[in-house]
Formats: structure tokens, sequence, C-alpha cells
């Protein structure tokens, strides 16, 4: 594929409301697969690319994890050495998007994690809301299910004014190789309630790769902006119910041990 184990995913959003108002929402997108271990250099090979500075497409650390300046390996061991996950100087990759011209919003930043054998040992889904609040769930990986993971969680953290907080997440994952998959089932206590999905093809991480994604998708921030405000006045105007945004968690991580308890309290597909 390249030099790099960063990437592009050229692919598809989807966003299925099932109830009490069926909608739904697609579009084109461009994700990123970025190796923390190659930020720097790719900011020096990269044109159009930098790392904690300005540039047409941009990563900067402040935009995930405790919204600081700290390196992010550091955060993300860190984090997992709180969920007694030990992961060694095994590789750790960000699929997410990456600023342009200056501008991001990631409702959904995935961390997929490898030990020092380079098998998959766990992975963080962090959640940002459009109150530029923060939460995340850190999910071990069962062994022998790397190539096809399949993870559970209750929800702990607001992020959709139409959505209640007493739900439980369904996350079924292909790992970043050439295709990927990340798809979320949420569920409440009536069953099936959103279908949420990013399917897309890697590209090699090049100066002719990242000028043909700015020509393609010059405007991808404010698609991604644009669409969850455009999917919250279509609900409102379907008549879906606002539901009270509640306080934050008072930690702003969820280590969730893997069970079969979740799949037992609100199903599973």
């Amino acid at each position: 594929m390249g030099e790099w184990n960063s990437k592009l995913y050229h692919g598809r959003v989807l966003h299925a409301r099932l109830k009490p108002r069926k909608h739904m929402l697609k579009y084109r997108i461009c994700s990123f697969l970025f190796d923390l271990d190659e930020l720097e250099k790719l900011d020096e090979k990269m044109w159009l690319f930098s790392f904690n500075k300005w540039n047409l497409l941009s990563f900067h650390n402040k935009d995930f994890g405790k919204g600081d300046k700290i390196g992010l390996r550091e955060y993300v061991t860190e984090t997992l050495a709180n969920a007694k996950i030990e992961i060694g100087s095994g590789r750790i990759e960000l699929l997410c998007y990456p600023r342009m011209f200056g501008y991001v919003f990631n409702p959904l930043s995935v961390y997929f994690c490898y030990d020092q054998e380079d098998q998959l040992a766990a992975i963080i889904y962090e959640v940002t809301n459009t109150f530029k609040q923060r939460h995340s769930y850190v999910i071990e990986v069962e062994i022998g299910k790397e190539n096809n993971v399949k993870q559970t969680c209750e929800k702990k953290f607001y992020v959709s004014p139409f959505i209640d907080m007493d739900a439980i997440y369904h996350f079924s994952i292909k790992p970043p190789k050439e295709n990927i998959a990340v798809v979320i089932n949420q569920h409440d206590q009536r069953g099936p309630l959103l279908k949420a999905m990013f399917t897309g093809k890697a590209d090699k991480f090049s100066n002719l790769a990242l000028a043909k994604m700015l020509l393609r998708y010059p405007l991808m921030t404010l698609k991604v902006i644009a669409g969850i405000h455009w999917e919250a006045l279509h609900l409102w105007r379907k008549g879906v119910k606002l539901v009270e945004r509640p306080a934050p968690p008072t930690d702003n991580m969820t280590h969730v041990v893997y069970s079969n308890q979740h799949q037992e309290r609100f199903g599973n597909d």
C-alpha cells in the first residue's frame, strides 16, 4: 500500500434512525488513519499536511484525548493502563478526521491499540458531542477475534438531544487493512433504535493522495457539522421529543470488561 502505516479511507457514512420516526442520512467522506508514531515524519514529508501547526490538512493533539498538547501516545497508554491493559511499544492507530483549513469536528474517533506481538488488544471509542464534551469507552478485544471485533457497552455519555441515556451500543468492527468498517447499532429497552456506520477502502498516504482528497472533499468538515444539524432539524420537524442533557460523567473514561451481560440486557443483532 505504501511506506506508511497511516492511510486514507474513502467511503460512506450512514445514519439510520429507526424510531419513533424513521430518518436516514448518508454521504461520502474520507477518513484518515494515523499511526501516532508517524505524525512527526508525516509532517516532514507531506507538503499539504502538518502536525500541531497550521496547514491545509493538519493533526493537533489538543483535538483529542484530554484536549491539551500532551503526546497522544502517552495519553492512550495511560488510559489503557488505567484499564489494566498493557501494550508496551505496540502501535496505536487513530481513525478520525484531520483539520481542514484549520477546522475539524470528530463525533467519533477510534483508537486501534496493538500489543508488542502486533495483535489488536483494545479499542478506544472517543465520543465528542456538540457541547465540546468528550468521553471514551475502552474495550478489550477478545483473543482470536481481532479480524471481526464485536463489542458492547452501555451508554454513559450524552450525545444527541433526541436519544435517551438508557441505551446500549453494539459495535461491529472490521479493523483497518485494505478495507475498514465501523458499525454501531444502538438499542433501547424496546429494541433497535439507531444504526450508524462508516465503511471505506484504503488509499496510501501521499502528497498526491492528499491533493486529490482536498479537491474531492473541499468542504468535508462543513459536511460533517452540517449533517449533524440537518439531521437534528429533520427529527425535530418530525416531532421527536427532546431529551434533557444530564451532567457529563465525573470520569472521562468508561472501561468495559467483556462479558455476555450486556447482550442479555438489551439483546444483540
